[in-house]
């Protein structure tokens, strides 16, 4: 196995996981990091040893998901939240309401929030490679990561929001058994 080998299979989870929140969708997930690893091992000639393989290996995901696949997803229908790939979660239900209560949040953030996003946190990317991978600066790459907070924090307290709305209890039975009775009154005349 060669050095490019090993690096490769070290960030392919993480690769994965950003794959997901670009296309928010696990099959197109696939299709990418698949395409993604062929043209980086296509490209290990171009590899610069003692650079930071995983910004690479993420430019080179990233430059093929804003060539390809949102042309693509363009062309075919929208995402369809019931496509979301259920995640193995704890015995506690309430966990896996969370999860997908979160997951459902997350993905209502447009795809350059996800992205930092994940990118940030989900792949423990330093903010300098992370801005190698988008090509910007590091002060950009704080402020986008600080906007994406702000807007996921603003989604999770309007979600928790409209939960707390109450709603109106149903009717009492005994209610339910008079409204019965006044309807069946009112048509027998």
């Amino acid at each position: 196995m060669t050095q490019i080998d090993d690096e490769l299979l070290r960030c392919l989870p993480d690769l994965r996981a950003y794959a997901r929140s670009l296309t928010r969708n696990r099959h197109d997930a696939d299709d990418l990091v698949q395409d993604a690893v062929l043209r980086i091992l296509h490209a290990a000639d171009r590899y610069q040893p003692g650079t930071n393989f995983k910004a690479w290996a993420f430019t080179i995901l990233r430059n093929r998901f804003l060539n390809e696949f949102v042309a693509k997803r363009r062309a075919t229908r929208e995402f369809d939240e019931g496509e979301m790939e259920r995640v193995p979660v704890g015995a506690r239900q309430e966990d896996g309401l969370e999860l997908s209560d979160f997951q459902r949040i997350f993905h209502r953030l447009p795809e350059d929030q996800r992205s930092i996003l994940t990118l940030v946190s989900g792949s423990n990317l330093p903010y300098e490679d992370v801005a190698r991978v988008l090509n910007c600066a590091v002060g950009t790459v704080k402020s986008r990561v600080h906007r994406a907070r702000s807007a996921l924090l603003a989604l999770l307290e309007e979600e928790k929001l409209q939960r707390a709305v109450p709603r109106r209890p149903p009717p009492p039975r005994a209610s339910l058994r008079a409204m019965a009775a006044e309807e069946q009154r009112r048509l027998s005349f």
